[in-house]
């Protein structure tokens, strides 16, 4: 099953796969983005899920990299683009995950991936939390700071780092 919700808290989507897992299962959370290294955990998250019979918890961090490159466009264009970019990311999550025998649920809300992903685990009081991380540095990652570290160092419970271009079997 998969719906899409709205809030007042800029949840912009929120959608349950299969529910599979037990009520009161263990939960592994995910961070996710359009990187190779967010795929790879997505891949190794969902492996570790179903081997721990847990349910996943797949997390976007809604910023400005999902709106449109000209932020001059028409606010009702720019939030258009920013939907179907979101809907591609979430399409891509639903076929990641097209095989997944668990119970998974994906959430898109606005704000800092990093404390998304570390309020999510707490409030699901998760596993770990899984997010990619990336073998070479950009200079605009760099001068953003790596999520992956930031979520470490944040986070209450252990983390578990993959690289991108690796992933489960």
């Amino acid at each position: 099953m998969v719906s899409v919700a709205e809030s007042e808290e800029r949840r912009l989507t929120l959608s349950t796969g299969r529910s599979g897992a037990p009520a009161g299962a263990d939960v592994l959370v995910v961070g996710f983005d359009d990187q190779a290294a967010s795929l790879a955990a997505l891949r190794t998250a969902a492996d570790l899920a179903r081997r721990l019979h847990a349910d996943l918890h797949v997390v976007h961090g809604v910023d400005l990299r999902d709106y449109p490159i000209d932020p001059d466009s028409d606010a009702e264009v720019w939030e258009g683009h920013a939907r179907e970019a979101l809907e591609h990311l979430r399409a891509k999550v639903v076929e990641a995950l097209a095989d997944h025998p668990g119970a998974w649920t994906y959430h898109a809300w606005t704000g800092s991936p990093v404390r998304l992903l570390v309020s999510v685990a707490d409030e699901q009081q998760a596993l770990m939390i899984v997010v990619g991380t990336h073998r070479h540095r950009s200079l605009a990652r760099m001068m953003r700071g790596s999520v992956s570290r930031r979520v470490a160092r944040s986070a209450h419970r252990p983390v578990l780092l993959v690289a991108d271009g690796q992933s489960s079997r």
